[in-house]
């Protein structure tokens, strides 16, 4: 058993990104993505863009405590702007009432954002007493951030009382879950992504150990070139448990890298370069 240790485009440059594709171990990593003044040419260039890894759009604010995962799908991965007040066609509709739905998001993203994101607003007049808000949220370095969400009704514990169903509370009232962007997406990140974002800024070594289940994990990917969890605790007979610790250290320690998806994550060997 040996040992090693390891240290640990579209066109974004309107937005202050860098072009540099590449594994998603790189674009956890804080991005070049960088603040501009805004106005109404600066406004129409974005749209004009389309949606995609660091940018989304959003006609109005209603449910602002589901827009607010787009805030924190930002902040976990590279940043981006949120522009509210933009069809899904590109319209530039604007927001009749910007004071009040400025007022909604940020109370949204203060109450239901943990832990506390930066990001600045800017306010585009369009003209007709319209206005666009583009929320701009810079990558963080306190990842995870979780959206702090009510629980489902069916997942609180109820007990008959006089033949009647009768709802008892829960230990907590909000459940946790984080997000991450994935092309013009943000989804609910697996335990693995949330560990890879929560240790990655750790700048010490990671170490590990090229074993048994290790080798039959380069011989899988040899074959099939990616591996979920699962299919790794199979073909190397350990628990899902240390199949999921194991593929989360070795894309720290920049062997693997991740693919995350809204049904399973992948992994590959990292591609050089």
């Amino acid at each position: 058993m040996s040992s090693f240790s390891v240290p640990q485009k579209n066109n974004l440059e309107f937005l202050g990104v860098s072009s540099e594709t590449g594994s998603f171990n790189k674009q956890i990593s804080p991005s070049n993505f960088t603040t501009c003044p805004m106005d109404y040419k600066a406004l129409r260039e974005l749209v004009r863009q389309g949606e995609g890894k660091y940018l989304e759009f959003k006609l109005k604010s209603n449910h602002p405590e589901k827009i607010v995962r787009e805030v924190v799908a930002f902040a976990n991965t590279g940043g981006g702007r949120l522009l509210i007040g933009i069809g899904d066609d590109r319209t530039i509709k604007g927001l009749k009432y910007v004071d009040e739905d400025e007022y909604l998001l940020v109370r949204a993203i203060e109450k239901y954002c943990s832990p506390g994101i930066e990001y600045h607003i800017d306010r585009i007049p369009i003209g007709e007493e319209r206005d666009v808000l583009v929320f701009t949220v810079l990558p963080s370095e306190k990842r995870p951030h979780y959206v702090l969400q009510e629980p489902n009704p069916s997942q609180i514990n109820t007990t008959l009382v006089k033949k009647k169903v009768v709802p008892q509370k829960p230990n907590n009232t909000l459940v946790k879950k984080t997000y991450i962007r994935v092309a013009d997406k943000s989804i609910q990140a697996s335990w693995e992504m949330r560990e890879i974002l929560r240790r990655k800024n750790d700048d010490r070594n990671v170490k590990f150990q090229y074993g048994d289940k290790e080798q039959k994990l380069m011989q899988h990917l040899d074959e099939h070139k990616s591996v979920t969890v699962d299919a790794f605790a199979s073909v190397a007979n350990i628990s899902r448990n240390l199949a999921s610790k194991t593929l989360v250290l070795l894309v720290l320690a920049n062997v693997l890298e991740v693919h995350p998806d809204e049904m399973v994550d992948r992994f590959t060997m990292l591609r050089m370069g």
